[in-house]
């Protein structure tokens, strides 16, 4: 039977909490690299008619519209459903049942 060598020992970088260092893709380049949903961001902006953004500074859009409170009319029947279930469960429950 053969014996089996050691595991090899962790790597300085690993053992430094240097991990950042061995990326496969450096930090300039990710930040330079455009996520894909910037196309629709600058078509929404153009159509908005938004400034064009300055890395200096943070634009805030906000816009709160009132849509009601409380449940919907079918989510009120399914949550009175779960609750009447659950009663029944209760009472299975308090009456010996398994």
């Amino acid at each position: 039977m053969a014996s089996r060598s050691p595991p090899p020992p962790p790597s300085a970088a690993s053992s430094t909490g240097q991990e950042s260092e061995s990326r496969a893709t450096p930090p300039s380049s990710a930040r330079s690299a455009k996520p894909a949903h910037t196309w629709r961001s600058e078509q929404a902006r153009i159509h908005a008619g938004l400034p064009e953004p300055d890395p200096k500074t943070t634009l805030v859009v906000g816009r709160w519209d009132y849509l009601g409170s409380g449940y919907s009319p079918s989510a009120a029947l399914l949550v009175v459903g779960v609750w009447h279930r659950k009663e029944l469960e209760r009472q299975f429950i308090a009456e010996g049942g398994c």
